[in-house]
This record gives structure tokens, C-alpha cells and sequence, in this order.
């Protein structure tokens, strides 16, 4: 079993900042892709960002400059700063991943979801 756990939302001024975390964890033998997605109230999820198992990252033009997508991979976690929050970043956040894992002696690959962090920013 593979699960991502989030952490790190909250309740912010607009021009604060905010960390998110993700974490993997489970039978995992390696990640792909991890990524940050965002779900605001009558609007379909979005992408944030991106980021492979190389570094290469990906940016949403709404975010690109105020937040920063990073990860850990020793310990399965991917992070995302988030600098100059405004009103309109306010949403559920969830983390994404590509994952390879083991079960018994087979492996698998999955896309995998977080449970949400809700980020809500004050005017």
C-alpha cells in the first residue's frame, strides 16, 4: 500500500508565505513524478507544479516566481514554499506522485493522491 500524507496549510494574510509537505510512504522502490494540485470551490483541479526525480520542475503561470517546488528523495517527500499568497491561491492543495512499489515479488507502478491540505488566505 502506497499512501501520501500532506501537511503544512493553513490560515495566512495575503503576502505571507506557507509550506507544504508530502510525504510517501509504503512498499515504495522509487518515484517518478510528485507534484502539487490545487481544487478551489466551484472550479476543477489544477496543476501548481512539478517536479521529476531529476529536479526538472514545471510551473503554473499563476505561481511562477512566488512559489517553489522541491523534494527529498531519500525521504519520499516532496515540498512547496509558497511566498506572496494572495486570495486567489486560496484552495484545497493536494500532492500527487508516480509510483513504483513492491508487493511481495512483483512490482507495480501507481498515480497516487493526497488526502488535501486546505490553504486559505486572508485579503
Amino acid at each position: 500500500q502506497v499512501q501520501l500524507v500532506e501537511s503544512g496549510g493553513g490560515l495566512v494574510q495575503a503576502g505571507g508565505s506557507l509550506r507544504l509537505s508530502c510525504a510517501a510512504s509504503g512498499s515504495i522502490t522509487g518515484i517518478a513524478a510528485m507534484g502539487w494540485y490545487r481544487q478551489a470551490p466551484g472550479k476543477q483541479r489544477q496543476l501548481v507544479a512539478t517536479i521529476t526525480s531529476g529536479g526538472s520542475t514545471n510551473y503554473a503561470d499563476s505561481v511562477k516566481g512566488r512559489f517553489t517546488i522541491s523534494r527529498d528523495n531519500a525521504k519520499n517527500t516532496v515540498y512547496l514554499q509558497m511566498n506572496s499568497l494572495s486570495p486567489e491561491d486560496t484552495a484545497v492543495y493536494y500532492c500527487n506522485a508516480d509510483v513504483t512499489y513492491s508487493s511481495g515479488y512483483r512490482y507495480g507502478t501507481g498515480n497516487y493522491w493526497g488526502q488535501g491540505t486546505q490553504v486559505t488566505v486572508s485579503s
